[in-house]
């Protein structure tokens, strides 16, 4: 399947919202990574008019606020100068491959408890057979992006926000982004959500960072099924922010909140959506607002790391 029904079409979901299991054959690792045709990276190549490109990932070693402690890798370089080959190696330890701009793969959340996407056991998960990273990385990551600078959108329409505070992005705040982009959404598309978060968090003194570890508030998209409408029926393959959670926090990850408290639940657990956090997107944003031009080629390599949960982004926008 390459083309996907409306949400309003999907069977209901046992514990709320709707589902998308099965669309993809029960035996799917891959979820909306699926519709990243050939045909339509093929054309989202096309997009590419001036050959540059734009990193929009942190360094490895960068750190940010968490809700679940995750150490900053170390690295140690080694010299192998001889006599007759000059020259150096590298050995990275501590490495946290979600620590910094990455992916959520599949097997990262579920819908309910033992309920990951597509129907996949937590067993099955722990056993790196089913959903992990590998799937991901051996398809490749790649297709048309589309830029929503909702912090520019929110501040030139003089609306109230704080890229440091628990700013919630509704359907509104969303589609002003997108008309201000001018683009219109086609499946498989990555939407890169620009919040101003980790611009803002970079520049803040250490007691403020320390202050937010354990407590975190960022913005993102509300908890609301209305979103999970909103981003089904853009039919993108995936979703990458600059905070480390694409939804508002703190969330509500009480069973009585249930599916759109903690919207990972629903977007990854049901939909089957690539999720990508602390992307630095900052430097892109000001791009499009520069040339006007908010649709791109990106290109992403996820680790090849059978059984993994998550990894380093890895990511190029190209346009």
């Amino acid at each position: 399947m390459t083309e996907l029904p409306n949400y309003a079409d999907l069977p209901p979901a046992p514990e709320g919202g709707r589902s998308g299991w099965g669309l993809f054959g029960a035996g799917d690792n891959l979820g909306l990574v699926n519709l990243m045709t050939p045909e339509r990276i093929a054309a989202a190549a096309r997009l590419v008019r001036r050959g540059s490109g734009v990193l929009p990932g942190h360094a490895a070693r960068q750190r940010f606020p968490r809700r679940w402690p995750r150490s900053a890798a170390r690295r140690g370089i080694t010299s192998c100068t001889s006599a007759a080959r000059p020259g150096s190696t590298t050995s990275t330890t501590n490495f946290y491959p979600q620590a910094s701009s990455q992916w959520d793969s599949l097997a990262h959340v579920g819908y309910a408890p033992d309920q990951m996407y597509n129907g996949v056991t937590e067993q099955e998960v722990l056993a790196g057979t089913r959903n992990t990273i590998d799937h991901w990385a051996r398809h490749g990551l790649a297709g048309r992006a589309v830029l929503l600078d909702v912090e520019r959108a929110m501040r030139e329409a003089g609306l109230p926000y704080d890229p440091g505070g628990s700013s919630a992005i509704g359907v509104d705040g969303l589609e002003l982004a997108r008309r201000q982009a001018g683009v219109e959404f086609a499946p498989g598309d990555i939407i890169l959500l620009h919040t101003g978060f980790a611009a803002w968090y970079v520049e803040q003194p250490s007691q403020v960072k320390f202050r937010l570890h354990g407590n975190p508030a960022t913005p993102g998209v509300e908890h609301s099924e209305a979103v999970c409408e909103y981003l089904w029926n853009s039919h993108a393959a995936a979703i990458a922010s600059d905070t480390y959670g694409v939804e508002v926090f703190p969330a509500d990850m009480s069973a009585e909140a249930r599916p759109f408290g903690f919207l990972h639940n629903m977007l990854i657990g049901q939909f089957g959506m690539a999720l990508g956090e602390l992307w630095w997107l900052s430097d892109l944003a000001r791009d499009c607002t520069a040339d006007g031009v908010h649709e791109m080629f990106l290109v992403s390599a996820p680790l090849n790391a059978p059984g993994g949960i998550g990894s380093p982004a890895n990511a190029v926008a190209i346009k």
